[in-house]
């Protein structure tokens, strides 16, 4: 089988290849899937490129790079049902602690990491689910019903916050969403969100209330929160939740501990690599319902060649794209 592999951190030009690897065969409670798609995310970046914090060489000899990815399920092995075989999959922990990733035309897995693939969704935009989808999904409703509440998401034109704006609106939450540029402002206004500012506005948390009549904001999906944290303390509600899955432009942050405090504030840390069974099976199910009802506008930036993974991987870490990059295979 045609593969992209690294074996050692680097710049994406300089250490990933195409080369030709044996096709895996399945082993027992496994699936062999002939993937059509391989989703491209920035962990993946953070990874070839060694930025993992207590990851100083590849944890493996030879890595085939991307978790996310969808296809056809080829093969099974022992104890899974033959009934699998030819059905539509998306893959999710493609090469989370594993050494072969979905940037492959197969891969084997344990059944339950490839999850049946609705009619409806495509290839390409089922590479998408396993970690913007599941982010998004978990971020907004992880931490229980939105219906009624006033839900806001930070970098509501990113990825997960496309995403993540759409599950909220949904839900019946009145959505409050940022960003920035006219262009990204209105598309997170057409994905659903009521009022929308930008993130750059030093009076940002002035104007989230004033939207809101005064009233404070009772769940928040946030993005960046060392960035934000001290918005998030002047805006949230007592008892008020936050979900958040990333800080990346400030990763050692400065909490406001007492405002947050005072308020009682519930902080969950969201990582869908680590989802319990219970939180996976069920964010799946609400992913899965979402996208029966057509609820979701899944957005695709670029979509380039297996070749091209080197230049995927250059493109998110510019961060110059308005969707996912996908790999075709």
């Amino acid at each position: 089988m045609r593969a992209i592999t690294y074996t050692a951190f680097g710049p994406a030009a300089d250490v990933l290849t195409l080369e030709d690897l044996s096709t895996p065969d399945p082993a027992a409670g496994e699936v062999l899937v002939r993937l059509q798609t391989s989703g491209v995310n920035p962990s993946d970046i953070r990874a070839r490129a060694g930025g993992r914090p207590g990851v100083p060489k590849p944890p493996f000899p030879k890595i085939i790079p991307h978790s996310d990815g969808a296809g056809v399920i080829e093969a099974v092995g022992e104890g899974v049902s033959p009934d699998r075989i030819g059905q539509r999959v998306w893959i999710w922990n493609g090469q989370w602690q594993r050494a072969f990733g979905t940037a492959a035309e197969y891969i084997a897995l344990p059944a339950g990491q490839a999850v049946p693939l609705p009619q409806n969704v495509s290839f390409a935009e089922g590479a998408t689910l396993g970690i913007p989808g599941l982010t998004a999904v978990h971020a907004v409703l992880g931490q229980g019903p939105v219906a009624g509440k006033r839900v806001l998401v930070s970098g509501g034109a990113g990825t997960v916050g496309h995403l993540a704006v759409q599950v909220a609106a949904a839900s019946g939450a009145e959505v409050i969403a940022t960003a920035r540029g006219q262009e990204a402002l209105q598309s997170v206004r057409d994905a659903g969100a009521a009022h929308v500012f930008d993130y750059t506005d030093p009076d940002l948390g002035a104007q989230i209330l004033e939207a809101t009549g005064g009233r404070p904001i009772d769940h928040i999906a946030e993005v960046e929160f060392g960035k934000n944290a001290a918005t998030i303390a002047e805006v949230i509600a007592e008892n008020g939740t936050v979900s958040t899955y990333g800080s990346a432009k400030d990763m050692t942050p400065v909490v406001p501990f007492y405002p947050l405090m005072f308020k009682a504030v519930n902080i969950k840390l969201v990582l869908v690599y680590l989802l319990t069974p219970e939180e996976r099976e069920k964010t799946t199910d609400q992913l899965n319902d979402l996208l029966a009802r057509n609820a979701l506008n899944i957005r695709i930036s670029d979509t380039l060649a297996l070749d091209q993974c080197a230049k995927a991987h250059d493109m998110i870490a510019r961060g110059d794209r308005s969707g996912s990059v996908i790999l075709t295979l």
